[in-house]
């Protein structure tokens, strides 16, 4: 892997790693167009990247993160004060992926094609227009039962079809439950953390400590990428959706993905 190609998929990383817009459909489709194999070295820099990105998310919500793990303990034993009542949302909204990934792990790897790309960029473009016009936009994360945050995990779960977005996918349920965006982006890129790294520790238990050792060089130039490309585009989403709606994503989706089904079937 060439520093150039460390550069470019580390902001693909970064940039659609928070955006509603799937990470993996961008980075499958990076490859696709430079013609870049998944060897070795791109499953090293998944996992360079996976850390620059929960590296990003973590600084900017330092605060919130620091909270929830001091509250991790009474999250566990029942305590009902509110960073309790964050912590057990956060766990409720996590289980669902970790199942979901350790048990299907084969079956879900066999979906990284371009068709199954496409139509899940554009059935999500379409789910978050739904979500824009019946949300009400109202509610905030602290208001979320248990059983809401276990819905919010299935949909990061339903995700790890690649095409599908775990931000996008939990915003858009999230809003469907009546959040605000601001609110809904904020829980969506909370529980992503677990989420986050669950993928990074996967490729690297994938690859050994030696193969992460062996590309050294272009990991440094991902991690540091993604990581400051992922903080800013966090701060920048955040600022957008409290003043703009989804809608330009959704269109941005199904523009990509009109694009990807002329390109299979013309």
């Amino acid at each position: 892997m060439s520093v150039f190609q460390a550069v470019w998929l580390g902001i693909v990383q970064g940039l659609t790693e928070f955006l509603p817009i799937s990470s993996s459909a961008h980075l499958i489709l990076a490859r696709e167009i430079f013609g870049w194999e998944a060897g070795n070295a791109e499953i090293a820099f998944d996992v360079a990247c996976h850390l620059g990105t929960l590296a990003a998310v973590v600084t900017y919500f330092w605060d919130d993160v620091f909270k929830l793990v001091v509250a991790a303990p009474g999250a566990i034993v029942g305590r009902n004060d509110e960073a309790s009542r964050a912590g057990r949302r956060v766990i409720a909204s996590t289980l669902p992926i970790l199942l979901v990934g350790l048990l299907f792990e084969g079956q879900l790897e066999s979906l990284r094609e371009p068709s199954i790309v496409a139509f899940s960029l554009a059935i999500g473009g379409l789910a978050l227009l739904l979500a824009e016009a019946v949300g009400s936009h109202q509610r905030r994360a602290g208001a979320l039962s248990l059983s809401e945050a276990a819905l919010l995990g299935c949909a990061q779960a339903v995700a790890l079809v690649p095409g599908v977005s775990r931000s996008g996918a939990v915003i858009t349920v999230a809003v469907l439950r009546g959040l605000t965006r601001e609110e809904a982006a904020r829980f969506a890129f909370l529980i992503g953390i677990p989420a986050i790294l669950g993928a990074g520790l996967r490729a690297f238990l994938k690859l050994g400590l030696s193969g992460i050792l062996e590309f050294m060089p272009v990991l440094a130039v991902g991690f540091v990428v993604s990581g400051l490309v992922g903080y800013g585009a966090v701060a920048v989403f955040l600022r957008c959706l409290a003043r703009y709606s989804l809608a330009p994503f959704a269109y941005y989706r199904l523009v990509v993905a009109g694009v990807l089904l002329v390109q299979l079937f013309a």
